[in-house]
């Protein structure tokens, strides 16, 4: 039977499920030093999250008639993957794109009030045996705009708890129709710079690439608006739950220390694990350790779909979520 190897970890379900069909599991996380000296020859597919990089380097040591013909990501960002070599070698590659949607809506939620209400500051500053009540006091969610950057299932999820908090949903994502968005009483923009200047609060939701490396920078932190439309003077706030790289760390620092922007909470970073950084030295920064999809009941749906696609892949099928 095929050798699957899980190289950053599954549920236990999962693992004990794949042995009962008669997969050979191993469960071991190699450097991408070993990774680049061929020791994928000697699996059949791979099933990776975030911290193994399946570069250009690691996947030409494949031998076509030898090596991994899956690789299965447990979660949604590619951008770890070179997914040009993967065609190129025949390798397919599937992703499990429902499973942490919830998680990850959740997780944003979380960071706009922690934001918005000092709640990670607070907590701060009770253990240094500060009862700062007059210095936290802090803005609604209601009555503000928010302004989604990409608008798949996790920005939907986001949308729809957002409105129930108020707020009014701004949406910029070339990829879909403005008919898409309007049935979810979204108003989507053409212009990417069109958001930032309506919203005074900002959650990205788009992939990392090319095209939106570096895309939330200081130049567009300073178009957007001080005041909700409710008239309340809120400040700017913007969360990122997606992927590190797209927002400019640099610039999140600057506007930060000048006080243009309000609040900055990340839970990716160009970088990780994030080391030494000034980004630590700002109050007003909320930070996670790239935790979006990590509750136990996403690892177990995302256990439970990529079961599904092994199967159905060393089976002869086509797998329901196949990128290439």
């Amino acid at each position: 039977m095929a050798r699957i190897l899980v190289s950053d970890g599954m549920a236990t379900k999962a693992i004990e499920r794949l042995k009962e069909i008669g997969f050979e599991v191993t469960e071991k996380h190699y450097s991408h030093e070993e990774l680049s000296s061929g020791i994928l020859n000697n699996y059949d597919a791979i099933v990776v999250r975030s911290a193994t990089k399946l570069t250009e380097k690691v996947l030409s040591t494949i031998e076509n008639e030898k090596g991994i013909r899956f690789i299965g990501r447990a979660g949604v960002g590619i951008d770890n993957i070179n997914l040009e070599e993967a065609s190129r070698r025949g390798i397919l590659v599937c992703n499990t794109p429902q499973s942490s949607t919830q998680s990850v809506v959740e997780l944003t939620i979380g960071h706009l009030i922690t934001s918005t209400r000092h709640i990670a500051t607070g907590d701060r500053k009770l253990r240094e045996n500060n009862w700062a009540k007059k210095e936290l006091r802090g803005t609604e969610l209601s009555g503000k705009n928010l302004g989604l950057i990409g608008y798949g299932r996790i920005a939907q999820g986001v949308s729809g708890v957002a409105k129930a908090f108020g707020m009014n949903i701004h949406c910029y994502d070339p990829y879909i129709s403005k008919e898409f968005a309007k049935k979810d009483d979204c108003i989507i923009h053409k212009n990417i710079d069109d958001v930032f200047k309506n919203c005074t609060h900002i959650s990205i939701h788009c992939n990392l690439n090319e095209e939106t490396y570096h895309l939330v920078n200081e130049e567009r932190i300073e178009m957007m608006p001080e005041y909700g439309s409710d008239g309340m003077k809120c400040g700017r706030h913007i969360v990122n739950c997606a992927r590190g790289g797209i927002v400019d760390e640099e610039s999140i620092i600057r506007t930060l220390k000048n006080g243009v922007l309000s609040s900055a909470a990340l839970d990716v970073f160009e970088k990780e694990p994030l080391n030494l950084s000034l980004l630590l030295e700002q109050e007003n920064f909320h930070g996670t350790p790239h935790i979006g999809a990590s509750t136990i009941e996403a690892q177990s749906r995302i256990g439970d779909e990529m079961v599904i696609l092994l199967k159905d892949f060393f089976n002869g099928e086509r797998p329901h979520s196949a990128i290439n």
